[in-house]
């Protein structure tokens, strides 16, 4: 099946979006970022929604791809999308740690520190970047799949 090629580019613009505002608050100093709490709040918005548009993204590429079942779970989309040869081996273990992350975010927002927050704004964006570039080449392609 083909993607939608439409609904792809629509997230990475989203995606690219969340992304530079986090790149942004990542520059603030770690003092003040996390005496903050409205940049604190920023800054986990647009990570929660950053993750929420990986997975939106790898959803969609498992289920065009007949992968329905591997397109339910955050964890299982990550390995989705090695196993479609999507994204590289280690990439798709970042992934994995991200939807282990996006699920603390979401159901256990409680236990998440600010200077955590700061750690991975400042350290994991090119996780990120990464994910991005890879569904970049799919897109450049024939909006196909790579055959795995």
């Amino acid at each position: 099946m083909e993607l939608n090629r439409v609904l792809l580019e629509q997230r990475l613009v989203m995606l690219q979006g969340y992304l530079e505002e986090l790149e942004k608050l990542a520059q603030i100093d770690r003092q003040e970022f996390v005496s903050n709490k409205i940049i604190v709040a920023a800054a986990e918005s647009y990570l929660r929604r950053s993750l929420e548009v990986v997975f939106d993204i790898g959803r969609h590429i498992l289920a065009k791809s007949g992968l329905v079942d591997l397109a339910s779970e955050y964890k299982t989309i990550a390995r989705g999308l090695v196993s479609k040869g999507v994204v590289a081996p280690e990439l798709g273990e970042k992934l994995t740690q991200m939807a282990g992350y996006r699920n603390r975010l979401v159901h256990l927002y409680h236990q998440v520190t600010d200077e955590e927050l700061y750690e991975i704004i400042s350290h994991d964006l090119p996780d990120f970047r990464a994910f991005l570039h890879a569904i970049k080449n799919i897109l450049a392609g024939p909006g196909r799949l790579p055959e795995a």
